[in-house]
């Protein structure tokens, strides 16, 4: 692989392609330096990186003759492919944005998505091709199906594609312009669109390569050559789906795309293509640990695990540092950051290092400062409050909802997490607990908020609280305290059964408690913290 030559620095400790300076400028140049280098590999489907500059190319054409524009929203609707990646750069030539849809979402969900989203083509798979056929004559934007895989009534994606001019469409596009619309659930119960700039995405590799001294040898998990091989596990539909995919791309490495995460597929994956780098979260990462048929040797390629979305207990963390035998760096950041904010290095995975309970320190490029959330007062090291981010990744806001957008970012360019934590003398962040009322579960987070409205309107429910509590596979998972109706019987299987039609399985309940009343403060607010003390005690956090 090519790198860029730098004065005085005969290697980055991350890579940095100069001429790549928003996501449509990547395929163009390793379709032009690296062409017969592989660029991805999907169930035995592969793809060179001259393949991969043409097909975009070709999506972009086909989208312009379809009426996308420069801003125009497109959705995809599906599980993980090597041709998600061409879509979303093809969108990328011509200033188009995507927005991927979670595919585990009710049908409610999706359809109040798309439509938010204004997404004028949809690309949908088959697993999702039901579901879009019920809605799509509620999708108030839509010119176009487009289907992944053949045997479908709408135009199959591989003839559309090919179907298209190879020309390269000279579209202008900023790097300040949107690039990637990533849904998050609500505090209000509805999705809010994260819309993430083309700078978003290389900001990390442009810091290091124009303050090559900014960054020491323990970042060198981002660098890549000839030899690396990355794993997609992750879903698309989240920033460690789609962010590593296009990590991967910058880099000019050699990507090798899962449908969805498996077990038994991720280690199939590693055995065979020697993979060196991938992202996981932590319960996928106790998932290979208790898998049967694991055999740590498989993994001698493996050069780093990378892993983030929630808070590792400490006893798996251990466990998994001495069956990989390999370099384990936490993340920490969110979609609203594009991201990682924080790493903890390989360095720092010893066993008995207080450390090892942090999220890390800051990546150079990036600042944290530990506020009251009340006043924004800067505390000082120690002193836990909100952490607040200021990072050249900072999305462009939430699609057309201004009032949340300054709601969450403050006057400087300052993020509010919505986590508590504390940041020690040496500038290590500690999570503790969260000031915003959301769950995190198997690395999704599940706001309370969208559970309860779900759950409202069932005939068995006079109140509902939704909170999350400790649980050893997910981390946390969602339970509810309901208060029932005059009359009803304590059927959770009949509510249950009620709020699966409205929201995705992974923020159902996996447990409802019957209450006689909801502990309430004078003002008549739910005091959710009391609901939560009894099954968090004993926890030296309030975070699992």
């Amino acid at each position: 692989m090519s790198k860029p030559a730098v004065a005085a620095q005969e290697k980055l400790p991350i890579a940095y392609f100069p001429e790549i300076r928003t996501l449509a400028d990547a395929p163009r140049v390793h379709g032009r330096d690296r062409p017969d280098a592989r660029a991805f590999h999907f169930e035995g489907r592969e793809s060179s990186y001259a393949d991969f500059d043409r097909h975009t190319a070709q999506v972009a054409n086909g989208l312009a003759a379809l009426g996308v524009k420069h801003g125009s929203r497109i959705a995809y609707l599906g599980k993980n492919s090597d041709r998600y990646f061409e879509i979303l750069y093809g969108a990328a030539r011509i200033g188009a944005v995507l927005a991927p849809v979670n595919w585990r979402l009710a049908e409610p969900e999706v359809l109040y998505i798309t439509n938010d989203a204004e997404a004028e083509v949809v690309f949908v798979d088959s697993h999702c091709a039901p579901l879009l056929a019920r809605i799509s004559p509620e999708l108030s934007r839509l010119r176009k199906i487009i289907a992944m895989d053949p045997g479908s009534s709408w135009d199959a994606y591989e003839a559309w594609r090919d179907s298209q001019s190879t020309a390269d469409r000279q579209v202008a596009v900023a790097r300040e312009d949107a690039a990637i619309q990533l849904y998050t659930s609500g505090t209000t119960g509805r999705p809010k669109g994260v819309v993430l700039k083309h700078s978003s995405f290389s900001a990390f590799n442009e810091h290091a390569g124009t303050n090559p001294g900014a960054f020491g040898h323990d970042m060198d998990w981002n660098y890549w050559d000839t030899d690396d091989v990355s794993l997609v596990a992750m879903p698309v539909f989240h920033i460690s789906g789609t962010g590593w995919g296009i990590v991967g791309v910058y880099s000019g490495a050699f990507t090798v795309v899962l449908r969805e995460f498996d077990n038994a597929a991720v280690i199939e994956a590693v055995r065979r293509f020697k993979v060196s780098k991938t992202v996981l979260v932590p319960t996928t990462i106790q998932m290979m640990l208790d898998y049967p048929d694991l055999r740590p040797d498989d993994f001698a390629s493996m050069t780093d695990f990378l892993y983030g979305a929630s808070p590792i207990p400490l006893d798996l963390l251990e466990r998994a540092v001495k069956v990989f035998n390999c370099g384990f760096v936490q993340l920490y950041g969110m979609t609203e950051t594009c991201g990682a904010v924080t790493y903890l290095p390989r360095e720092d995975h010893r066993p008995g290092n207080p450390r090892m309970r942090s999220a890390g320190k800051t990546i150079p490029g990036a600042e944290i400062r530990i506020l009251d959330p009340e006043s924004d007062t800067a505390f000082p090291p120690g002193k836990t409050g909100e952490i607040c981010i200021r990072a050249p990744g900072t999305m462009l806001g939430y699609w057309k909802q201004e009032d949340e957008t300054a709601r969450v970012i403050r006057d400087g360019g300052w993020v509010r997490s919505g986590d508590a934590g504390f940041m020690d003398e040496d500038g290590y962040v500690f999570i503790q607990d969260r000031v915003k009322d959301m769950i995190v579960s198997g690395g999704e987070n599940v706001y309370p908020a969208e559970v309860e409205n779900a759950m409202h309107g069932c005939p068995h429910i006079a109140e509902v609280a939704v909170i999350g509590v400790p649980d050893p596979k997910w981390g946390e998972a969602v339970k509810a305290v309901v208060v029932l109706k005059a009359g009803a019987s304590e059927d959770a299987q009949a509510i249950l059964d009620f709020t699966r039609t409205r929201i995705a399985g992974f923020k159902m309940p996996k447990s409802i408690d019957f209450v006689a009343a909801l502990p309430r403060s004078a003002t008549g607010k739910i005091l959710k913290k009391e609901l939560r003390a009894p099954y968090w005690a004993g926890k030296d956090r309030q975070v699992n």
